[in-house]
């Protein structure tokens, strides 16, 4: 891990942290897995660098009814429910509650991920290697929801590979994954966006646009000459001079 770094905008960040994954470069095992919606451009310029799959792990948490701050659990991307211990029961939570909570916030989820995977089938992650990126991690309840969600899909690997992130978050996930990627890990951390130059908000049309791209890159690769393939992608991740530290 780096101690300090700025990066001009998400997609720089993708470049830079592609560098650290090259091991990754070309495997059709290997899959990066963005959180929508400003983990998408990140994880787009990995999977454009290392030629690998570009998919999406939508997560929603599961707030406790009357104080919907706090998680109780989360709900993720091919319906996956992770809930904390001791629920229901915690805090006087009843299963019924717990329940209403998890239909209203799966019914959400599975809006969005209509709007962002289409016609494409659902998330298959066992036995693949899942790469879990986003824009960067604060307080980390989030994305460790996201790590649980992804580690029930039965990946044979789970790496995280995130820009930057604070010390102590990144020493309360470490744990989580089998291998941990982050660029930089400020000591003094107030906001994810306070590290970028440009850091405006990920929409809808975008997660849309660069989903709809990697895919097409995807469908394109797989009518070439396997060889051809496996060469352009090795070459473009050790290769690679566009991602300049800022």
């Amino acid at each position: 891990m780096a101690g300090t770094l700025r990066f001009k905008d998400r997609n720089q960040a993708g470049k830079l942290l592609a560098r650290e994954l090259r091991q990754y470069a070309g495997r059709p095992d290997a899959v990066v897995l963005a959180l929508p919606r400003g983990g998408v451009p990140v994880g787009f310029a990995i999977a454009q660098r290392l030629g690998i799959e570009l998919d999406i792990l939508l997560v929603r948490k599961l707030g406790l009814p009357g104080q919907e701050e706090y998680a109780m659990g989360a709900v993720g991307s091919g319906g996956v429910r992770v809930l904390q211990p001791g629920v229901p029961g915690l805090m006087g939570v009843t299963a019924a509650q717990v329940e209403a909570v998890t239909r209203r916030e799966l019914e959400e989820l599975q809006r969005r991920e209509r709007a962002y995977r289409g016609a494409r089938p659902a998330l298959a992650l066992a036995g693949r290697t899942a790469i879990l990126v986003d824009d960067g991690v604060a307080t980390g309840s989030t994305m460790l929801a996201a790590i649980r969600v992804a580690r029930s899909l039965g990946p044979a690997e789970l790496v995280l590979a995130v820009p930057v992130a604070p010390p102590q978050t990144l020493a309360a996930l470490e744990g989580e994954v089998d291998t941990l990627v982050c660029l930089s890990a400020p000591p003094l951390f107030r906001s994810v966006g306070q590290w970028y130059d440009a850091f405006g908000q990920t929409g809808d049309e975008e997660v849309q646009d660069l989903l709809a791209a990697a895919w097409h890159t995807r469908e394109a690769e797989r009518q070439q000459p396997k060889e051809d393939t496996n060469h352009a992608t090795t070459a473009d991740a050790k290769h690679d001079d566009d991602g300049h530290r800022a």
